[in-house]
């Protein structure tokens, strides 16, 4: 059924669950017109440079609410000092955002596919920063620098594998158990964290 739109923005969270259902290449301009109830006229109005910039402002508002609620959080913990509440805060966020390990994580989806050097400068930036300011984190938290780098790429490797076993096996169980022992690596408890996003 087509959802009404009337501006760019309430467009982009119907792309981005398209791209994450069907892909970027099986995301077709049709499938979007059927989708937001624009004719392609509308949606080139909205997007003068077509599919790629739609994906590029989804990429953008996921950016957005990672940097808002989770690299931003991590980066002003160990500024401020706070042991351990942004790191289990990343967590919380992590679990609330790709639903227990029921929505696919969609920068991971294009790194892996064939548009990942259209858009890798953005895939990689978000990865990146993600590290630094985790790691960051776990350096205030008392980890060695080095270790806080391997501890780090194995959280986000760990992150993207739960998430992709989970659906391989159509089991949240799987994203929330992996979720449980990267929290136990890190030795952070459970605190409330900032609610899911788009």
């Amino acid at each position: 059924m087509a959802r009404l739109v009337a501006e760019r923005s309430d467009i982009v969270p119907v792309l981005g669950e398209l791209f994450r259902a069907h892909g970027y290449q099986g995301t077709s301009l049709s499938l979007i017109s059927e989708r937001t109830g624009l004719g392609k006229g509308s949606l080139y109005h909205f997007f003068p440079g077509g599919k790629e910039e739609m994906a590029q402002a989804v990429l953008a508002e996921i950016d957005g609410w990672f940097e808002q609620q989770i690299f931003a959080p991590l980066r002003q913990g160990a500024a401020q000092g706070d042991r351990d509440a942004s790191i289990a805060g990343m967590f919380d966020a992590v679990d609330a955002y790709f639903r227990s390990g029921r929505r696919a994580c969609l920068v991971g989806a294009f790194a892996l596919g064939q548009v990942r050097e259209r858009f890798a400068v953005v895939i990689d930036g978000y990865f990146q920063r993600w590290q630094t300011a985790l790691a960051a984190a776990l350096m205030r938290a008392g980890r060695s620098g080095r270790e806080a780098e391997a501890l780090a790429e194995e959280i986000l490797a760990g992150i993207q594998g739960g998430i992709v076993l989970a659906h391989a096996r159509d089991d949240a169980e799987v994203f929330r158990r992996t979720l449980a022992r990267l929290r136990a690596r890190c030795d952070v408890a459970h605190v409330p964290g900032p609610s899911g996003g788009r």
